[in-house]
């Protein structure tokens, strides 16, 4: 194994990021990704329900939700980043993903911020809104594909394959 791929597998710090073979980015994802998914769903049973109030409210609380989420994996996701030699694939490869998640982030900020503007919501989602959560999760799905292209093709923050040997002997 080369030194530049040992490098990307090692944390720059392990408190911050997560121990060598189990990084924190992977796990503080779940928490947008879910958010801005059900947020989604509220969204468009809002448009299907006699009282659509309380899901176009729930669903601002979990754009608000999946936006803080974001933030704390967006800075242990740089973390990650740091551990990448520049220059490489993987790091332009990541530099996309941070870039993806990044604007997708700002379009949610900019969905709650547009939600919650006037009076806020009150009645089934408006069409505008409701399109940019859609363009939202494409674009997140884009960028969650790259990160698998990092984890799993490149192997970053993954343990080398003799530490993982050892879970298969008897």
């Amino acid at each position: 194994m080369t030194g530049e791929m040992q490098q990307a597998k090692r944390p720059v710090s392990a408190a911050l990021a997560g121990p060598y073979g189990h990084p924190f980015h992977p796990i503080l994802v779940t928490v947008p990704i879910g958010a801005w998914v059900a947020s989604l769903v509220f969204d468009l049973a809002s448009h299907v329900v006699d009282d659509p109030a309380f899901l176009a409210r729930g669903s601002v609380w979990l754009i608000a939700v999946g936006v803080l989420g974001a933030l704390a994996a967006a800075m242990v996701g740089l973390l990650d980043l740091f551990a990448i030699p520049t220059g490489t694939p993987a790091f332009r490869t990541g530099l996309v993903h941070m870039s993806l998640n990044l604007t997708v982030t700002a379009a949610y900020a900019i969905n709650f911020w547009w939600r919650n503007s006037g009076a806020g919501p009150h009645g089934a989602v408006p069409v505008g809104p409701l399109v940019l959560s859609i363009v939202g999760l494409a674009a997140l799905a884009v960028s969650g594909y790259l990160g698998g292209k990092l984890t799993y093709h490149y192997g970053v923050r993954v343990a080398d394959e003799a530490t993982q040997a050892a879970g298969f002997r008897h």
